[in-house]
């Protein structure tokens, strides 16, 4: 009889997260008590509360997690947050929930996360159900190490504007500061590229940019892959080739049929679907991960890894 009240006992015991949190973009005090509280009246254990700092930003807190044995482990803060989280929890089964402190939350707005109240987030996670998504790994310079992304990377263009948005204002205005950087790197030299899906012949191209994503959204809402989706294993190339003065308004067309099903032959906008790619330019350029600049490189290789990462939410991926 006493090991079945012990076997009991020990089913049921509540379930308990983890909040990994970027102190710097965090709600400060109030949303800790907002949560612990949040936890009390769900019925889940005191969670296990993990800071990140300038040295660790995520990963070594994520690992925490894990040995701890939680039930769900909460990314809050930015997209490098949930970056580092996400790389920690791929291929463990180990649910990640979501609460956006950031500015672009990018996954966050491709899967319906509310952006705009971190409670009202967190009491998502604790009341939601698992869903699988796509993760993406890539590797630069033709190095072994890799680096996992869930939304989109990208060399040139885009990536110089994550380089040089400048970080007041991304204070005062939030995501329309990259506008603005976008606004004034829109003059440039095109690169010569060469671009190959699952290992067949390349196409060469000169480019300002080319982009993988692996959901459609970036910051400000605006809708690059109107065909991706989180969870078809496939990934989406996109090239931005501008000519002349008015090069950026073809794109600018390219980009919008493309979602109205009207791109037709513009070739300043061009897209290409695969699970792996490899991009190789003449020249280094900016590189990004979801919205975080990380540098130059001039070659680029990525691999599609279905349904590798867990996400714990109430509402399903709209894309």
């Amino acid at each position: 009889m006493p090991k079945n009240n012990a076997a009991q006992e020990s089913t049921d015991q509540p379930k308990r997260a983890a909040v990994i949190i970027n102190p710097m973009k965090s709600s400060g005090k109030d949303f800790k008590a907002a949560f612990y509280r949040l936890c009390e009246t769900e019925n889940w254990a005191e969670p296990l509360w993990l800071e990140t700092t300038a040295e660790d930003t995520g990963m070594g807190q994520a690992r925490e997690a894990l040995e701890a044995g939680v039930d769900v482990v909460i990314a809050a803060g930015g997209d490098g947050t949930v970056r580092c989280v996400a790389e920690v929890l791929a291929g463990t089964g180990t649910p990640m929930g979501l609460v956006p402190l950031g500015t672009g939350n990018l996954l966050a707005r491709n899967v319906g996360v509310d952006i705009t109240d971190p409670v009202a987030a967190s009491y998502d996670v604790l009341n939601g159900t698992d869903i699988k998504v796509d993760v993406v790994k890539a590797s630069l310079d033709h190095t072994e190490e890799e680096q996992l992304f869930l939304v989109m990377a990208g060399l040139g263009y885009d990536a110089a504007i994550m380089a040089n948005t400048v970080d007041e204002l991304k204070d005062r205005v939030g995501w329309l500061a990259y506008v603005e950087a976008g606004i004034r790197h829109l003059p440039g030299k095109p690169v010569r590229a060469q671009i190959s899906m699952d290992g067949q012949h390349p196409v060469r191209r000169r480019v300002r940019s080319v982009m993988v994503g692996n959901c459609g959204q970036i910051t400000g809402g605006v809708e690059v892959f109107p065909d991706a989706r989180l969870d078809d294993n496939i990934l989406d190339v996109l090239i931005l080739a501008p000519e002349g003065k008015l090069g950026w308004f073809s794109v600018l067309a390219g980009m919008f049929g493309r979602k109205n099903g009207k791109n037709g032959k513009n070739k300043s906008v061009e897209y290409f679907t695969g699970r792996t790619a490899e991009i190789s330019l003449d020249h280094e350029q900016e590189f990004q991960l979801d919205g975080d600049h990380l540098g130059k490189a001039k070659h680029l290789r990525v691999a599609v890894e279905h349904g590798a990462l867990t996400l714990r939410m109430t509402k399903q991926p709209q894309r």
